[in-house]
C-alpha cells in the first residue's frame, strides 16, 4: 500500500463487486449473474480505491422517490479498521440527503452487530416497524 484512499462517486463494476463480496465472504449468498443486471440500476454507488484497485464500496438501491436502501456495504479485511466504511456510508448518506425529496424512507438491512456502526448515520430500529424480507430459492 502506497498511496492514499479515496471515495470515488460510482458504482463497482461486476469484476470489483465479485471481489469484494468473495473477500468479505458472501460469495455464497450472491447470485452474480443477477448482480449483472443489479448494479446498473443502482441509484447511487461509492467505492473505495488504492492504488487504483477497489477495496470498499457500496451503493443506494431503491425507486429513487419515495424509498432509497443502503446496500453492500463492504471493505476488504485487510483495509477494515481504516474508516474506510464509515467515509462510504457518510458519502451514501449525503447523496440520498441532497437528492432524496422530503419525507422519503431511507433504510437498511444491517448485519447482526452493526447497529451501532448504522446509528453514528441516525439509522435505528422503529418499535412501530418490523423489518422482513425473504430470500427467493
Amino acid at each position: 500500500m502506497t498511496g492514499q484512499y479515496r471515495i470515488v462517486d460510482r458504482i463497482a463494476t461486476l469484476e470489483e463487486y465479485r471481489h469484494i463480496c468473495t473477500g468479505v465472504g458472501w460469495a455464497g449468498v450472491m447470485n452474480f449473474e443477477a448482480a449483472a443486471t443489479a448494479l446498473p440500476r443502482s441509484l447511487f454507488g461509492v467505492v473505495a480505491v488504492l492504488d487504483d484497485q477497489v477495496v470498499g464500496m457500496g451503493r443506494i438501491v431503491g425507486d429513487g422517490a419515495i424509498f432509497y436502501y443502503l446496500q453492500d456495504v463492504a471493505v476488504l479485511p485487510e483495509h477494515q479498521g481504516a474508516g474506510l466504511g464509515t467515509q462510504i456510508v457518510h458519502r451514501l448518506v449525503a447523496l440520498v440527503k441532497a437528492n432524496a425529496p422530503e419525507k422519503a424512507f431511507f433504510g437498511v438491512f444491517a448485519a447482526e452487530g452493526t447497529l451501532p456502526f448504522y446509528q453514528k448515520f441516525d439509522f435505528d430500529l422503529h418499535p412501530a416497524l418490523t423489518g422482513m424480507f425473504q430470500v427467493v430459492q
